[in-house]
């Protein structure tokens, strides 16, 4: 069970979101793949907190990753992103993002969401390395009835919270936030996993 990466993302109703404070832990990766895949997974956080409705949560699997998103919506339109590998608990998951979100705004005014750069959240880091483990966060668990009576949408792919006619690899093509580099090991890791689908 992995957590890649952690975000605080600040999610209008129109337009696009901006990530406000994130952490990851790309170990895993050998040291030449890290850049291109932090840069997936920033687009990756950013493009599912877009495509989650205020107050929904929802968890998105892609190739081996499955990004947990609750976008808490309200005054502030802060929605938490977690990617993880798909060996790790949903429950915890959302356990964390709820209590990273109250972490966040109880010690960020919002008054400092137009200058991201300005935000210092070293707790974010913090989160990462601890619930590596999610056993760490039944300590966190007293949003545990909130989540048993709230739904969960687990969307196979990226695809099926996409808008009709968007396609992932479009967007990917399109994006500015993505380098070459990015683009291509995107494109290989696709290739790498179609051999592996089952229908």
């Amino acid at each position: 069970m992995k957590i890649f990466s952690i975000s605080v993302v600040l999610a209008p109703h129109t337009g696009a979101s901006v990530v406000l404070s994130t952490a990851s832990d790309l170990s895993s990766f050998s040291f030449y793949q890290r850049g291109s895949v932090g840069e997936f997974l920033s687009f990756f956080t950013k493009t599912v907190a877009e495509r989650t409705a205020q107050t929904q949560r929802q968890s998105i699997q892609e190739n081996s990753y499955t990004a947990h998103v609750y976008n808490r919506g309200g005054a502030e339109q802060l929605a938490g992103v977690i990617i993880t590998d798909q060996e790790y608990p949903v429950r915890p998951a959302f356990s964390l993002l709820t209590k990273l979100l109250d972490d966040f705004t109880a010690k960020i005014p919002q008054s400092s969401f137009g200058n991201p750069a300005s935000i210092s959240f070293p707790e974010i880091n913090t989160y990462i390395q601890k619930y590596q483990d999610p056993r760490q966060a039944d300590t966190i668990m007293r949003v545990q009835q909130e989540l048993d009576e709230t739904k969960i949408v687990l969307h196979k792919t990226i695809e099926s919270v996409l808008q009709r006619g968007e396609k992932l690899d479009n967007l990917v093509e399109r994006s500015e936030a993505l380098s070459a580099q990015s683009k291509m090991f995107y494109k290989t890791a696709k290739k790498q996993n179609s051999c592996c689908v089952i229908m």
